[in-house]
This record gives structure tokens, C-alpha cells and sequence, in this order.
């Protein structure tokens, strides 16, 4: 058999501790060999003095399983995909226990059965080298935002809300929320803030030149060949909302680096400064929204 060592660095759990962990793994037999349950093993590497070897339960049954998905035939694959999705489940302790699900997960279960059955048709990620899985979650977050797009723009007409206030909150929040679940789950899961901040700006980047490039080129070269003349699209007050928020950013930007000297990290910290810090950006948020809005209905003249 082939034995592979993947380093994972300095876990969750074992940080402050001062541990380091690496997962020694089994795979691949040969001559008739087979693999047993217990393929996989986690070695803990002690930094401090005096400490006692420990062993991450949890992550030894996921990698061991990880490695027998592989050989897993499709059919069961998919089947295990939705029995998941239509069991209830409560949240995993620190012991890799699971606890009673609470009166708030039996009401999110339900929430989001819909979705989750839905999402269980992504193929398994073993499938391709998890090629079709990622075009296929591709393809639904692009539908669901079309959906949520379209949504949040009928419901500010139906509210009599301007496009301009629409786009900036609505359609916003609406397009921006599986952002901010991702970031999210990369602050809690990462070692370094690197994922959860490179998550929004390469987010933005793909929203401003590629979600805004793209369709502008394909409308030009329509017209060009349609010979309709020139594609021509005015602005209201886009020049000041883009103005507000480069400024508004650049005082993110310095609360990061502020943190960074201060705290000594862009996220986490004590619960003072991580209140802080969040409190920091509603405002600044809310600052955007706020005067930009009236800009829109033309409460600010300037």
C-alpha cells in the first residue's frame, strides 16, 4: 500500500495547545491487499513542554471515510447524498459527538428541505476528480442568484423603491449572501483570515470586470452586427455612489491594517475588539446605503 502524509498544520483544536497535526493515511493496496477500517492515523507533533499526545477522533473517521468514498459505486454515492439530506442532524462538539438537534435546527431542517434535496443531485465529489460537482454547483449558484436577482428588483418595484436604492440594497443583499456564508465558513474553518478576505474581493473582482465587462462586450458586438448604432447607457448617480464607497473601502482597509499591528490579525481577537470591529463595518455600510440613497431621491444636491 501507498502511504500518504498530509500536513494540516495547526488545527482548531489543538492550537492552543501549541500542536501541530499530520494525518499519516493508507490507500491504494496492492498484490490482493485490502483496507480496514482504521486506514488512516493523525500524529500529533507537541511544541510545549510536559504536554500528552492527542488523537482528533473526529478527523480520523473523515479522512478514513474520505478515502472509502472513493470505491464507492455512484448509485450509493447519491443514495447516501440524499439520505443526508432528509435526516436531521444536531451540531458536533469538540469530543466529534453529536449533540440533540435543538428546537432552532428541526426549524431550519424544514426551512431548507426543499434545497437541500435539490442540491443532493450535484454529483458526488469523487465523481470526474470533482469536476462535475464543481460545474454543477456552479450552475446552481448561478441560477439561484439569477432567481434571487430578479426577485429582489419586482419586489423594490412593488415597494415603489428607485432601481438606484434597489440595486444597492435589495439586489445587493440578495446576490451578496452566499458570499458572505462563505466567508464566514472560511473565518471559522481557515488558520489565516487569507480565504474569508480573499473570498469578497475576488468576488467583487469577478462582479465588476467580468459580471459587468462580459455582458457590455457581448451588447457592443450585438450592435455592431445589428447595426442599430452605438451602445449607449446613461448613469443617475453612479459617480458619487462609487466615489462614496472607494472612500468608505479605504477606511476598511485601514481597520484591517490597524488590526493587524493592533490585535495582531485581521479577524478574531477578543470579544471587545471583534464586536468593535463588526460594529465598525455596519456603520460604514450604513453610511453607504444611507447617502447614497439620498443622493438618489435627490436629498443631496452636491
Amino acid at each position: 500500500a501507498v502511504v500518504s502524509t498530509q500536513s494540516t498544520g495547526s488545527s482548531g483544536i489543538n492550537a492552543e495547545y501549541g500542536h501541530s497535526t499530520l494525518i499519516v493515511a493508507l490507500q491504494k493496496p496492492m498484490l490482493g491487499a485490502t483496507l480496514g477500517e482504521d486506514c488512516a492515523m493523525v500524529v500529533t507533533l507537541c511544541r510545549t513542554e510536559g504536554c500528552r499526545e492527542s488523537r482528533d477522533e473526529a478527523l480520523l473517521a473523515e479522512i478514513a471515510g474520505n478515502f472509502d468514498d472513493e470505491d464507492k459505486p455512484l448509485k450509493e454515492a447519491y443514495l447516501e447524498q440524499f439520505t443526508s439530506a432528509l435526516t436531521m442532524g444536531g451540531e458536533v462538539d469538540e469530543e466529534g459527538e453529536e449533540e440533540e438537534p435543538s428546537i432552532g435546527d428541526l426549524i431550519m431542517h424544514f426551512i431548507s428541505l426543499f434545497w437541500k434535496v435539490l442540491f443532493s443531485t450535484v454529483p458526488p465529489r469523487f465523481c470526474g476528480s470533482g469536476y462535475p460537482a464543481f460545474l454543477a454547483s456552479l450552475f446552481y449558484i448561478g441560477v439561484l442568484t439569477a432567481i434571487v436577482e430578479q426577485v429582489a428588483s419586482l419586489l423594490g418595484c412593488v415597494w415603489g423603491i428607485r432601481p438606484a436604492v434597489s440595486g444597492i440594497t435589495l439586489v445587493a443583499l440578495g446576490t451578496s449572501l452566499p458570499d458572505t456564508f462563505a466567508s464566514r465558513s472560511a473565518a471559522i474553518h481557515d488558520d489565516s483570515a487569507d480565504a474569508a478576505i480573499g473570498n469578497v474581493t475576488g468576488s467583487n473582482s469577478v462582479n465588476v470586470f467580468l459580471g459587468l465587462g462580459l455582458p457590455w462586450m457581448l451588447a457592443v458586438i450585438w450592435k455592431s452586427i445589428d447595426g442599430s448604432g452605438p451602445f449607449q447607457v446613461g448613469t443617475f448617480n453612479l459617480e458619487f455612489s462609487v466615489i462614496l464607497f472607494v472612500i468608505l473601502a479605504c477606511f476598511a482597509i485601514i481597520l484591517l491594517v490597524f488590526r493587524r499591528f493592533v490585535i495582531g490579525g485581521e479577524l478574531g481577537g477578543s470579544g471587545c475588539a471583534k464586536y468593535a470591529t463588526g460594529i465598525a463595518c455596519l456603520v460604514l455600510w450604513s453610511t453607504y446605503i444611507v447617502m447614497a440613497s439620498l443622493k438618489a431621491y435627490n436629498v443631496l444636491d452636491f
